[in-house]
């Protein structure tokens, strides 16, 4: 049996305020394997924003561990991390996250000039990737100039340029309407079905929906739940 793409085990992250500690995350255990698709459902304020970080290799836990294709990434260094990071992790955030000085190829491009790959290569696998996102006509513009809908499709192209295993979407619809929410989501549902882990977090139970797994996180604690 193959062992787990993602594999936490009772992780604890606890922040100290000035009010005292923040149990964030209060021993989250999860599982999950290559290929699947799973939606993460709570409010504000539930923990889900520091699960997504902490899946992501942005955060390291207090206790407990995170194994990442069967490696512990729990106590790494920052820069492994973010080599992990680079390689292996899609990021698709509510605000999109594209610099606004940049074109729509330019700034799939970018992840790929932080990993140093070559001009040529990373120009075609840009192009590419917004090709398969139904932008080939948009590649130039900038993103002033594309609405909310074609914002978040230049933002999965600049997750998928990089080849990873996993995409993790945060509240991929939070700013879009319904209609373009829909076909961003349509867009994510194809990913997973060419083969992609999808992690998606969200407090929309008609974005869940897409998800043929569901867990609900309410005060820092995970739970199963019924699709």
């Amino acid at each position: 049996m193959n062992s787990p793409l993602i594999q936490l085990e009772n992780v604890r992250k606890v922040y100290n305020t000035g009010a005292g500690a923040v149990n964030a995350l209060d021993g989250v255990s999860l599982s999950l394997g290559s290929g699947e698709f799973l939606a993460v459902i709570g409010q504000s304020g539930s923990g889900k924003t520091t699960l997504m970080n902490m899946l992501g290799c942005l955060d390291s836990p207090t206790s407990g561990r995170y194994l990442l294709d069967g490696e512990n990434v729990s106590d790494m260094s920052d820069r492994r991390l973010s080599e992990i990071r680079s390689r292996q992790i899609g990021f698709i955030f509510q605000s999109f996250n594209l610099i606004p000085s940049l074109t729509a190829l330019e700034n799939v491009e970018l992840p790929l000039r932080y990993r140093r790959v070559k001009p040529a290569v990373r120009r075609r696998a840009a192009q590419e990737a917004l090709e398969q996102l139904g932008l080939a006509h948009r590649m130039h513009h900038y993103p002033q100039q594309l609405s909310g809908g074609q914002q978040q499709r230049v933002a999965i192209a600049r997750a998928l340029a990089v080849k990873p295993q996993i995409i993790l979407a945060d509240e991929p619809t939070g700013n879009l309407d319904s209609a373009s929410g829909r076909e961003i989501m349509l867009e994510i549902d194809a990913l997973w079905r060419s083969g992609k882990t999808i992690v998606l977090i969200t407090h929309d139970s008609s974005v869940a929906a897409f998800a043929p797994r569901h867990a609900v996180m309410c005060d820092g604690k995970l739970s199963e739940a019924e699709p």
